[in-house]
């Protein structure tokens, strides 16, 4: 395996499949299952997950809703997300924990860097909810982050494409996708393959971002085993 030790950032769109609104539970066990692979493989998993199935705080705050509130709102949606794909992987026999960056004791452990590396290291699936903590700042910074805090070698970004194009494919047909991509030429560009200050810490910190289609049965042991699969972004290489 290239990787030993990798961080998923999971969206909360991506568990709500066709729905308009809320968790898929055929999806939730089929990511599951593909997550169950990667650990019998002996790959150490930290996941990162959105909420946007379920309370977008960006879109409320431009609604009229106070932004640092809509950000908490927001924060308990992921850990709503986080707890329900904590029970799909236990159902299948994975170990699972929850930590929160918000203090849910009752459901959940508190987010503390050497447990969650202890966890990791026994063999156990973390699942990051409630973001940072922190308002104003997107699951995808803090898919970075805490990529940066345990030490993951790469941040596997899974999306409903199979990597970055130059424009949107859903638009144009003659969209062009690229196999790699430097941080600067994300940044500049303004490809959107996270936030910038997601992308600005990954490049700090010299964490590649690997960019593929979550609904390609197998994607993911195939991104571990460093098979060329969506884009991967980092500092080593150069726009193709």
């Amino acid at each position: 395996m290239t990787y030993q030790r990798v961080l998923l950032k999971l969206s909360g769109e991506a568990l709500m499949g066709n729905l308009g609104y809320g968790i898929d539970p055929k999806v939730v066990a089929d990511i599951a299952q593909e997550i169950k692979d990667v650990i019998n493989h002996g790959i150490q998993l930290a996941i990162v997950v959105g909420g946007g199935n379920i309370f977008r705080g960006v879109k409320a705050a431009s609604a009229g809703m106070d932004r640092a509130t809509a950000d908490y709102v927001g924060m308990i949606a992921t850990v709503m997300n986080a707890m329900t794909l904590q029970d799909a992987l236990e159902q299948m026999g994975v170990p699972t924990r929850v930590l929160t960056a918000i203090a849910m004791q009752e459901v959940a452990e508190p987010y503390i860097r050497r447990r969650a590396i202890r966890h990791l290291e026994k063999g156990r699936v973390i699942v990051f909810g409630a973001g940072s903590g922190n308002p104003f700042f997107t699951t995808d910074t803090t898919a970075a982050l805490r990529a940066a805090e345990i030490d993951a070698e790469v941040v596997f970004k899974a999306t409903k494409v199979d990597g970055v194009y130059d424009c949107d494919p859903q638009l144009n047909p003659n969209a062009r996708r690229y196999e790699s991509l430097t941080y600067s030429h994300v940044l500049a560009h303004d490809l959107r393959v996270m936030d910038g200050t997601a992308i600005a810490l990954c490049k700090e910190n010299d964490i590649p971002i690997i960019v593929f289609d979550l609904s390609v049965p197998g994607n993911i042991v195939r991104a571990i085993k460093g098979e060329k699969v969506g884009t991967i972004v980092g500092g080593f290489c150069d726009v193709r």
